[in-house]
């Protein structure tokens, strides 16, 4: 009876957990960042021409460089690239551009130091000041928790704690002992919280990847109009380099966008670029 009861949690735990791993492993396939352009983009000529874009970099032809690292986008995503043509972009004095590739960089590598300490020396560097709006300390500590590693590391901590969950109910249905019994329990519902919580940290970062609403401003300097027309009373002016939220993007060439102390407004399409 025993070893059906086990058999039967069994198949229906690992249903359960494939149909959400396989939503991160699509995620990942479609989003994951290319730590290196030789294993992921796997073409011998994008070798060449990243290999081109670090040269013209080292020489100091940004200009160059950035064509190359643009192109070398086309063909998908990676936080490395991203941060070189931030770095690129930074060098020849575009802000704006620079704190856009570093945003990028950072969603597909948030635990990164190196890009999260260039992109605040270039947010430095902006008009618009930010204040941090303030937020609980839980839910500070949680964000910190959640971007200190990466969607293919949850996922590999997910299925190795659910692996471990298994084994602890497979001792816990065949030992004899009371107190063996009692300790494998315990044990597995130990990693079956931090299996959950890994599970939610990817699918965390799994939103965020997916849901980019983020933008940044790219133009100089823009107004912020109470509705979607050049006739909309201005409300505030934005610089380049200042990051917002998309509230409303059903318009063709409108954004409402909002800030972090909650101000809304309008702003035209080509004037901010999506993170």
């Amino acid at each position: 009876m025993r070893k059906i009861l086990f058999i039967t949690f069994f198949i229906l735990t690992y249903q359960v957990s494939h149909s959400q791993g396989s939503l991160e492993i699509d995620s990942l396939t479609n989003n994951d960042s290319i730590v290196n352009a030789t294993s992921k983009l796997g073409s011998r000529n994008l070798v060449i021409s990243k290999s081109l874009a670090d040269s013209a970099y080292i020489r100091n032809d940004f200009t160059t460089a950035i064509q190359i690292y643009e192109m070398i986008l086309r063909t998908g995503e990676s936080a490395d690239i991203y941060y070189n043509l931030g770095n690129s972009y930074y060098k020849i004095g575009d802000i704006a551009k620079a704190i856009l590739n570093y945003e990028r960089a950072l969603i597909l590598k948030p635990a990164n130091k190196d890009i999260r300490s260039n992109l605040e020396i270039a947010r430095a560097k902006t008009v618009d000041k930010v204040t941090d709006v303030p937020e609980l300390f839980f839910i500070t500590w949680l964000k910190s928790i959640t971007n200190s590693m990466g969607i293919q590391s949850w996922a590999i901590i997910a299925i190795s704690f659910f692996l471990l969950f298994i084994v602890s109910i497979y001792f816990f249905f065949f030992s004899t002992k009371i107190v063996a019994r009692k300790t494998f329990f315990i044990l597995a519902l130990f990693f079956l919280v931090f299996c959950v919580i890994a599970n939610i940290s990817a699918a965390f970062q799994r939103r965020v990847r997916l849901n980019r609403m983020n933008a940044i401003i790219i133009s100089p300097s823009v107004t912020i109009r109470s509705t979607p027309n050049d006739n909309g009373t201005s409300l505030f002016i934005l610089h380049e380099g200042r990051k917002v939220f998309i509230k409303d993007d059903s318009m063709k060439d409108w954004r409402e966008i909002q800030l972090e102390d909650g101000n809304v407004g309008w702003v035209k399409k080509i004037d901010l670029e999506v993170i």
